[in-house]
């Protein structure tokens, strides 16, 4: 590693803070890391109340012979004439006077806790309920998208790009045109173009990211000659910002706490962690869970970490169809995190955007595509790209929820587009689909806005793909129990309850699918 270990007894408090100050300027100075090995023994074993001689006896006879770390510096201070024992004795009365006054006034009915306003490169950010967000603009002038999608079909010369990249790079440059929709990992790439070329620093790592887990990305490019590295994306501007895309080793918690760590002094950037498959995040949950769903709670730090999570059942197997959406939003709460499965390459754009423009910070957890990927109606304009913002639900066509509906579906996710072609194949006109594009914040205004047209009592039905006891629905269900804001009834349409996310066999997945779709359709 080539770094250095600095040793220290830590009962020398004053070795210590020149330890501590000389690995600091190393790093500062440097830029790599250094590693502090201090030398010292626990007083109290594993909290103040433990008997660590039940287990350590012999230790424990030593380490109750040793004078205290305060007595040994104080008996040397006192060596020295640095200080009296009489001041000495007076500096701990005050230090413990001040620490019973803070107590006293936590206790207090009446007592805040201090939130200082953050400094150094987060002067600009803050956190807080999801009111304090504005609702941004984030479309990007269609000329200059164009102009960048072509720069992101440019292979240098003499750089011989692998055969089956051709053809996609063709396709891009026909979407360029305007000759053919964007798919999901177009929109990505020009979300990705679009906030570098205004100087924002873009970082993806995850496994297989530069390429994309199913072969979708195809951000990084080897030559198939002599094996070297080029990624358009870092070729739009002089000017631009950084962009690293990176594949990561084999250890979630590890990366996914990296990238974490990252977003605290990258405020100003857009980080993002992909998991091959979202199941694989629950390796890297001790990390969610401490960190990045309550760190603000906790510490009053902020991030903006974006964790991109493959799901969708599509009869993968229970190990490689569901993120765990349920896992999410049971940590939901305060704000403390941004939740969405978004449905359209346009409104990815718009989302991953927005996490950089608006100063609002908080993590964003995104339900990605597997299927959708490739599949043709899940496409977006260069006009959908270029005007307007993200939207949190997207309901169908005035039309359609005016009409004489027996019942509204809402979902969130790939079942849509399953419920739609199933919706065409039967030749029927319903029911209407609302789309619930962010999950948390709980976007009940603009939910409350699509049901305008419906009239009290129109029965709602939940449609998820993922099993009854996973998913949205028992958040949904207990937010709003049986109706939604006592207007209109609620129920779910989903698979059985179950131990395992989804079932081993494809065939089983393609009937339970099919059942699943038939039977919102029909109203059972």
């Amino acid at each position: 590693l080539q770094i250095p270990i600095f040793h220290v007894n830590g009962e020398d408090p004053e070795a210590v803070a020149q330890a501590v100050r000389l690995a600091l300027d190393f790093r500062n100075e440097f830029q790599r890391d250094a590693v502090i090995d201090m030398y010292c023994y626990r007083l109290r074993g594993h909290n103040e109340g433990d008997e660590p001689s039940f287990t350590q006896p012999l230790m424990y006879q030593s380490i109750a012979r040793q004078n205290s770390v305060r007595d040994g510096y104080l008996k040397r201070l006192l060596t020295l004439g640095g200080v009296t024992a009489e001041e000495a004795e007076q500096i701990a009365k005050d230090r413990h006077a001040k620490l019973e006054a803070d107590f006293t006034a936590a206790k207090n009915r009446d007592f805040q806790l201090s939130n200082p306003t953050p400094i150094g490169p987060w002067d600009k950010y803050y956190g807080g309920p999801a009111a304090n967000a504005p609702n941004v603009i984030t479309g990007v002038d269609r000329g200059k998208l164009t102009e960048l999608l072509e720069k992101l079909t440019h292979i240098p010369e003499d750089f011989h790009i692998h055969p089956k990249l051709v053809r996609a790079m063709e396709r891009r440059r026909q979407m360029a045109e305007g000759r053919e929709p964007l798919d999901w990992a177009t929109a990505e790439a020009l979300a990705f173009a679009s906030l570098a070329v205004e100087g924002v620093r873009v970082r993806l790592s995850g496994q297989d990211s530069q390429r994309g887990t199913f072969s979708h990305r195809h951000a990084v490019m080897h030559d198939v000659k002599d094996g070297r590295e080029y990624m358009p994306l870092a070729h739009l501007s002089p000017n631009q910002g950084s962009v690293r895309i990176v594949n990561s080793p084999l250890s979630e918690s590890g990366v996914m706490g990296f990238d974490y760590g990252y977003s605290l002094d990258c405020p100003e950037g857009l980080v993002a962690w992909e998991a091959q498959f979202g199941d694989f995040a629950n390796a890297g949950q001790v990390v969610i869970d401490q960190f990045i769903a309550s760190a603000e709670a906790k510490w009053r730090r902020l991030s903006g970490l974006v964790l991109l999570l493959p799901h969708g059942f599509e009869g993968q197997g229970p190990e490689h169809s569901s993120a765990r959406l349920e896992r999410f939003l049971t940590l939901a709460a305060e704000d403390n995190m941004q939740i969405v499965n978004p449905t359209t390459p346009a409104q990815y754009f718009h989302c991953l955007r927005r996490q950089v423009i608006r100063p609002w910070r908080k993590p964003l957890v995104v339900m990605t595509p597997k299927s959708l990927l490739r599949r043709r109606e899940c496409t977006s304009t260069l006009a959908e790209l270029s005007r307007g913002r993200f939207h949190s639900v997207l309901p169908e066509s005035a039309s359609r929820l005016t009409g004489r509906n027996t019942r509204v579906l809402l979902c969130s996710g790939k079942v849509y587009y399953d419920l739609r072609q199933r919706r065409q194949e039967l030749g029927v006109e319903g029911p209407p689909i609302i789309r619930l594009e962010q999950l948390y914040p709980f976007p009940i205004n603009q939910l409350l806005a699509a049901f305008a047209p419906l009239p009290k009592g129109t029965p709602l039905v939940w449609v998820q793909e993922e099993p009854e006891n996973m998913g949205a629905w028992r958040f949904l269900r207990a937010m709003w129990d049986d109706s939604v804001c006592q207007r209109y009834p609620l129920r779910c349409i989903s698979r059985p309850a179950s131990a395992s996310p989804a079932t081993g066999s494809k065939a089983a997945h393609e009937r339970e699918q099919a059942e699943l779709v038939d039977r919102a359709l029909r109203g059972d």
